[in-house]
């Protein structure tokens, strides 16, 4: 069998050498040129291809004719879309003999959209997973091929769970490949009244409201810690960037003002719900600030949270 490969990020790495593993003959991967502006933490599917002797592209429009000549002339029996970034539309999905599939990392049909796994952090998931899904007009809405479920601990970070998210691709692929070249793989219809599609994050929705309670600040801190740009606020013109937090012992009434406290060398946040949080890993003014440091540091500033 051969296939038209679509693919970017770790999940992309890895599931395109699960298909070389499978017996795959993959013609052609189209992949992104990196951005300069990105910070890239991710594993290259260009070097990937380039070291398996795969020719690879980087269309800035994968579905220009001239590039849908291309992947017509390879043709392929599946095309196959590992985090890429771009929409595929359905006459380019058609040139597939035995389909297209993509894979969607959260077990859909929750989290549709983008960023899955930093929105299952945020509100507080106990698991997410990755999905393999048919690919039609809609996006994550095709018939469901394979799906394998992670945990989701209650201090783990966006980057940890991706790193789940990522291995439970490679086990969703590997698992369900073998069904779906003989032609024998399941094919479900999702109910999508059972999820709902989530849109991109901005480094500003990372800004701490704390009005919030302190489980909501703390999900968030977790859902965009690095290699995210980070959970932020202002002390009196600084921007404090929180790149973790551990949930303490509630320690005062409910409905207080939400305040910071020095606690020796450890900075507290006690939160209007009671909540208490010792924030961890941060910056101020972009400058890195050890725990050690804190009490040091910002020892002399006004610490209400307003």
């Amino acid at each position: 069998m051969k296939a038209v490969v679509f693919a970017y990020h770790n999940v992309g790495v890895r599931c395109l050498k699960a298909l070389l593993a499978g017996g795959v003959d993959v013609a052609l991967v189209v992949t992104h040129t990196d951005n300069p502006n990105e910070t890239l933490w991710f594993d290259s599917v260009a070097a990937t291809a380039a070291r398996h002797g795969i020719p690879a592209i980087t269309p800035d429009d994968p579905n220009a004719p001239e590039i849908m000549a291309q992947i017509a002339a390879a043709a392929p029996d599946f095309i196959f879309s590992f985090y890429y970034r771009q929409m595929l539309k359905p006459a380019l999905l058609d040139l597939a003999k035995h389909g297209a599939y993509n894979m969607h990392g959260s077990l859909l049909p929750k989290y549709r959209g983008r960023v899955p796994v930093n929105w299952a952090v945020l509100h507080g998931e106990a698991e997410t997973g990755a999905t393999l899904h048919r690919m039609v007009e809609k996006p994550d809405a095709g018939d469901i091929v394979a799906r394998q479920a992670v945990p989701i601990l209650p201090d783990d970070t966006a980057g940890e769970v991706f790193a789940k998210v990522t291995l439970a691709a490679e086990m969703a692929l590997h698992g369900v490949l073998p069904a779906l070249l003989a032609g024998t793989a399941p094919h479900v219809p999702q109910d999508l009244a059972k999820g709902s599609y989530f849109g991109g994050r901005k480094p500003e929705d990372g800004r701490i409201d704390w009005t919030q309670p302190a489980a909501a600040i703390h999900n968030l801190i977790r859902a965009v810690a690095p290699p995210y740009p980070g959970a932020f606020f202002e002390i009196e013109g600084h921007r404090l960037v929180v790149a973790g937090s551990l949930r303490q012992p509630a320690s005062r009434p409910r409905g207080a003002s939400p305040k910071l406290t020095i606690d020796g060398d450890r900075l507290l946040a006690d939160c209007n719900d009671g909540g208490v949080l010792r924030l961890i890993d941060a910056s101020v003014d972009g400058r890195p600030i050890l725990d050690t440091q804190f009490g040091a540091r910002l020892r002399h500033h006004s610490l209400l949270l307003t």
